[in-house]
Order: structure tokens, then sequence, then C-alpha cells
């Protein structure tokens, strides 16, 4: 028997939507649920394809995806051609995609991974991969830490030049400035300091999408807001920039 929801219930499974046309929409995904059903699902029966197409009531097209753990902006089409349209934008780069991350450590002010990643599981061949990074702010921490008399963590702003799996993750660890919250590639004793503070979400979140809409050549730009954790996070940071 399929469980039918009450109005406040299914209210409670939509996304916020940060901007939708007849066309195609953006939508702020939360952390913890996963886009479209896959191999990595284990078994999970929510997904943010399902919900989107029941929230709109339409067929709905996911243009990219994001990680299960990540947050942020989402985009989708409601038809094909738009979907196709969109994905050719993507392609062609001309689609700026910014994400902000709290990784350990105090790296240079601005820099540039330029290291080759596989597709993730099942697919070995490793291909280009670049991530250009921008420090916005430090935090210093009086923990001990690795031998240290306290914890460092910057504040950075990513933007991909390739969108390998799990890029920014893998890239971060490349460089010894681990993301944290990141159970798979980050770094277990920074992560168990932020879940200390109530922390317990990995932090990286999509925070801005800018593309050129395809039908009305619209220049479309939305900022995904941060959730209760992320803020937190953030709050060791002081003032930020917008």
């Amino acid at each position: 028997m399929n469980e039918i929801l009450s109005p406040s219930a299914a209210d409670a499974l939509h996304l916020r939507v940060l901007h939708a046309d007849d066309a195609l929409a953006v939508v702020d995904k939360p952390a913890g649920l996963m886009v479209h059903d896959s191999a990595l699902a284990r078994g999970e029966s929510d997904f943010a394809a399902d919900r989107l197409r029941a929230q709109f009531g339409r067929p709905v097209f996911l243009v990219h995806r994001l990680d299960r753990a990540t947050s942020g902006c989402l985009l989708l089409a409601f038809d094909r051609d738009t979907a196709s349209a969109l994905g050719r934008v993507m392609m062609s780069r001309e689609v700026e995609k910014t994400y902000w991350a709290i990784c350990r450590g105090w790296p240079a002010e601005a820099f540039e991974i330029d290291h080759p990643l596989d597709g993730g599981p099942g697919k070995p061949v490793k291909k280009p991969a670049v991530t250009r990074f921008r420090r916005l702010a430090t935090a210093e921490l009086e923990v001990p830490s690795a031998g240290f008399p306290t914890s460092r963590y910057a504040l950075l702003e990513a933007t991909l030049e390739t969108g390998r799996y799990r890029q920014i993750r893998r890239h971060l660890k490349h460089d010894f400035h681990h993301l944290i919250g990141d159970t798979s590639h980050g770094d277990g004793r920074h992560n168990r300091q932020f879940r200390m503070m109530g922390i317990h979400r990995m932090l990286l979140h999509a925070r801005r999408l800018a593309f050129t809409h395809p039908g009305s050549g619209e220049r479309i730009e939305v900022r995904a807001p941060f959730d209760a954790q992320f803020a937190r996070a953030l709050a060791l940071f002081g003032e930020l920039p917008d």
C-alpha cells in the first residue's frame, strides 16, 4: 500500500526553490540527500529526483550532480530539449559554479590543483582534473593538533575547470588540506573536533550558480543559503564576504 502524505508532511520533503520558470529550475539540495538512485544508494529510497518530480508535478531532468554530502545549487530542466541545451552549456564551461569549503590548515591565498583523477569505482582511467581555490578567511582554535599547539582552518572558494568524481574533496586531500567532515577523504581527528562543536556534516556547499538561460537568453544567477550546521562552522571565521 502506498503511503499518502499529509500536506504538511509533503511540504517538509520539498526542496527550497532558488529560481524556477517554465523551462528550468535551480533548487537547494540539502546535505545527506542523494540526487538519484545509483549503485551507491545501498537500499535507500529517498532521492532528490523523486522529491522534485512530486514537488513540481512534472518530469524533471537533472543537468548535473552533487554528492550526497554536498549541499547547494542543483540545476534541472523540465523537458529534454532544455536539458540538452543546458548540458551543452555545461560542457562548454559557460556555467559558473562556485563552491565554499572548509579545510584543515592555511593554504595559500590563491592556488590551483592540477592532478588527474579516475572516475570513481569501476572507472580506473585517470583524466585531467583542475580546481582553482581562493582563500576567503582563516580561523585558529586553541586545540592542539598533530604536535602543534593550535588547530588551523580555512574557508575556501573553489571553482572547477573539470568535473571529476569527488574532485574538490580528492584534490584537497592530495594537497594535505583535507575537507572537514569528509569521512572518505578527510582527516578523522579534525572531523571529530567539529562533531564536538555540533557540526556533523561535510563542509562543502555549492554556493553560487550562474548561466545564460538557453531559451530567453536571460542571465540567471542564484546563491544557495547555508544550513544551520554550515553557518555554525562559518561563525568561526568572523565577518565574511558575500
